[in-house]
Order: structure tokens, then sequence, then C-alpha cells
């Protein structure tokens, strides 16, 4: 197996919702799509992301769908200064993300702050400078 991920697939209760979030508020670039699809991929550098209907991945493989709180799995980007990292948090908030810890620096070096989607999915935004200032 060679080590890169190709997709990601976020379960969602609200496709359109999500959509909005992902494309109109974040201006991620979204592969045309039909208007009652109940899947929206996004063209990321060197990935895709995918939205679809939160029950259809869990039926795909198999397991409830009945899952609450941490889902086990957060998503990160990574940016070149601290400011970027606070630049983001704003716009993520200005299109409807929640701020879950504002930026700081962290124990490890950097700088981050995580936010959610409308659906819960947290993300890291992060400067990982190497040695702390």
């Amino acid at each position: 197996m060679e080590p890169k991920i190709t997709l990601v697939t976020l379960g969602v209760d609200d496709i359109n919702e999500s959509i909005r979030f992902y494309r109109d508020g974040l201006g991620f670039p979204m592969q045309e799509r039909e208007d009652d699809s109940d899947v929206a991929f996004f063209d990321l550098e060197g990935t895709w992301l995918s939205l679809y209907p939160r029950e259809k991945p869990a039926e795909d493989a198999t397991v409830s769908n009945d899952e609450t709180g941490f889902s086990r799995v957060t998503l990160a980007h990574n940016v070149p200064t601290k400011e970027t990292v606070e630049s983001i948090l704003k716009e993520v908030e200005s299109a409807g993300g929640r701020i879950i810890k504002p930026a700081q620096d962290v124990f490890w070096g950097g700088y981050s702050g995580y936010f959610a989607d409308p659906n819960g999915h947290l993300w890291e935004v992060a400067y990982p400078e190497l040695t702390a200032e």
C-alpha cells in the first residue's frame, strides 16, 4: 500500500449546508454535481474531500451510525505563519464554522486552533514551527 490518502469522506447531516460551508464559505473548489445528488466532491491539493449523508458511509462500512462525541478523527491544515492561522479561523467563523479552541501557542512548539464544521468535524489550523518563539 502506498503511504498516501486520496479521499477523505465526511458523513454529514445536511449536504446543502455542508456544501455552502466548504464551497461558499471557505472557497473549496467543488466538482460539478446534479442538484439532487447525495454526494459532493472537492478537489484539494493532493487529495479529494467528499461529503456524503452520514448514514451512507456507516452503511457501506457495515457499522452503526449512532456514534456520539469525538469521532476519533481530526483533519489538519498547515499554514506558513501564525497570522495565517488567525486569518483562517476568522474566515471559518464568518462562514458558519464554530471555533472550538482559539489559536494559541501549543506544547509541541507550534501555533494552532481548532474549529468544527456544521456537522462537528474537527479541523486544526496550524503553524507547525519547529521551536517555540
